[in-house]
C-alpha cells in the first residue's frame, strides 16, 4: 500500500486532511480518484491546486474547488502546512 502524503481525520460527510510543510514535492503526484470531491481550504497558504491541462491555481480560504471523477490533479507545496476540508459527491 502506497503511502499518502497526508494526515486525515474522518468526519459524518467530510474528510480533513493536512498536509505537512515538509511533505516531499516528490510526494505530492498527479493522481485521479473514483468520484467527484469538494475541496476547500480552511486558511490562507499559498499552496496550489492544479487540474489536468490547466494552469495552477493558488488555493482561497474557504474557496470550494471542484474535481471531477477521473480527472488527473495534483497539489503544489507552499509554504507551512496546507489543510483541507473534502466532500465527497
Amino acid at each position: 500500500m502506497e503511502k499518502l502524503p497526508f494526515k486525515e481525520t474522518i468526519q459524518n460527510d467530510y474528510r480533513v486532511r493536512t498536509f505537512l510543510e515538509n511533505v516531499e514535492f516528490s510526494d505530492l503526484k498527479w493522481h485521479t480518484d473514483e468520484q467527484d470531491r469538494i475541496v476547500i481550504p480552511l486558511h490562507e497558504t499559498d499552496w496550489k491546486i492544479q487540474l489536468d491541462n490547466e494552469l495552477p491555481i493558488t488555493m482561497i480560504k474557504g474557496k470550494k474547488y471542484f474535481i471531477p471523477e477521473g480527472i488527473y490533479h495534483r497539489v503544489i507545496k507552499g509554504n507551512g502546512d496546507l489543510k483541507v476540508k473534502i466532500f465527497f459527491k
